[in-house]
């Protein structure tokens, strides 16, 4: 009896503490490693949405332009307020100055206690002109 209750025991295979342990430290490290990388590729992918919309905003208040034949702020209907419109708005979109000239800047600013609160103001004027907080230029001053 005493025989085969031995055999049993070493016929049972297992994980032991040790080995499970070694696996939750590698997990932890790699998540470590991985959450912050995903968490600023969602916020570049949230950035190139709105410099995106910004470019769109930018064209559609040139083709305003020249069907009406001058500034002023019609050209701004419906294009201010919450970006994106659907969703949770992460930026708000506004124009300077105001009453809009040809001189024109398309500011967005990031809304407070949102994922993008800390990311500083995108803004785009009538000369292709991109600013992200202080640093501007016609390239890739976005990113």
């Amino acid at each position: 009896m005493i025989k085969d209750t031995y055999r049993q025991v070493e016929n049972e295979r297992g994980f032991t503490l040790i080995e499970l342990l070694i696996v939750v430290a590698i997990i932890g490290v790699i998540a470590a490693i991985a959450i912050p990388s995903y968490q600023g590729y969602i916020e570049r992918g949230h950035r190139a949405d709105m410099m995106s919309e910004l470019q769109n905003i930018a064209a559609t208040i040139e083709s305003r332009k020249l069907a009406q034949g001058r500034y002023s702020n019609a050209l701004l209907t419906d294009l201010g307020g919450d970006f994106p419109r659907q969703g949770t708005a992460l930026y708000t979109i506004s124009f300077d100055p105001d009453p809009l000239t040809s001189e024109w800047t398309i500011i967005a600013s990031p809304i407070l206690g949102t994922r993008m609160a800390g990311d500083g103001d995108l803004t785009f004027d009538y000369r292709g002109l991109k600013c992200r907080d202080t640093n501007c230029g016609t390239d890739n001053e976005w990113q």
